[in-house]
């Protein structure tokens, strides 16, 4: 369960961006405990102990609210404290589907487009999603991309530049955003590119008092996958998947 420390600094925040409701929930903590608990643990909603009330309720609310935008809201509002922007920070990384994840329900479309629909695809290193995420110079997840397990994380690079609330000084990352016209976007929008170049390409300068810094990046994806359910998707659709990454993000 959440401490009473830890509810009075979630539980405004929650009640704030929450769907406006007739009746007020009246678990709301031991609600939003349980989610916290599943997604941490990795475990099947049915599985959630006794003193967590009711299992459906939890996965109602998560999935309900995932796909009104609730947990993006929220990570909204924990931001509130300030972003700083000295650096930003992208990078991406592969995340195993388990086979439950598979099988989101749709009906208009074949299997392999509702699976890129849903950020799922076949990589070298199976099924899977590709989780991007933006990152201030505190290694403060700002926002997420998905994409199916196959895809590159370039294409991602320039909406999620443009999900932070300013210009940062520098953008920092690997040579997988190594790309002669996002350099160019990163000057035209005022920041100062830190990306490494590939053997195949020619040498750029890539400042190391800047580019060393990327390993907060790293910390951060390895903080995240600490929850089990980051480190292995179970959801069946995006948004309720990006909903996991949005609540563990805030928690952080």
């Amino acid at each position: 369960m959440l401490t009473d420390e830890q509810w009075a600094v979630l539980g405004p925040l929650v009640e704030a961006c929450r769907p406006p409701a007739k009746v007020p929930p009246s678990n709301l903590r031991r609600t939003i405990s349980a989610i916290i608990w599943r997604h941490q643990n990795g475990a099947k909603w049915r599985a959630l102990p006794e003193e967590f009330g009711p299992w459906w309720m939890a996965a109602q609310t998560f999935i309900r609210w995932s796909r009104l935008g609730v947990w993006e809201r929220l990570l909204g509002m924990a931001q509130a404290r300030g972003i700083e922007l000295g650096m930003a920070f992208l990078d991406g990384t592969s995340i195993r589907a388990h086979q439950k994840a598979a099988g989101a329900a749709g009906k208009d479309a074949v299997a392999a487009q509702r699976g890129a629909g849903e950020a799922l695809g076949r990589s070298r290193g199976g099924y899977g999603t590709k989780a991007c995420v933006i990152a201030d110079s505190a290694g403060r997840a700002v926002a997420f991309a998905l994409a199916p397990g196959q895809a590159h994380e370039l294409p991602h690079a320039v909406p999620l530049l443009a999900r932070l609330p300013g210009v940062p000084m520098w953008v920092v990352a690997d040579r997988g955003y190594s790309s002669h016209a996002f350099r160019e976007h990163v000057w035209d929008v005022g920041a100062r590119p830190a990306i490494p170049t590939r053997r195949d390409e020619a040498p750029v300068a890539c400042p190391a008092p800047f580019y060393n810094n990327r390993n907060r990046v790293e910390r951060l994806w390895a903080r995240l996958k600490e929850w089990r359910a980051v480190a292995t998707r179970y959801e069946k659709t995006a948004a309720s998947f990006l909903g996991v990454l949005q609540l563990a993000a805030t928690l952080d």
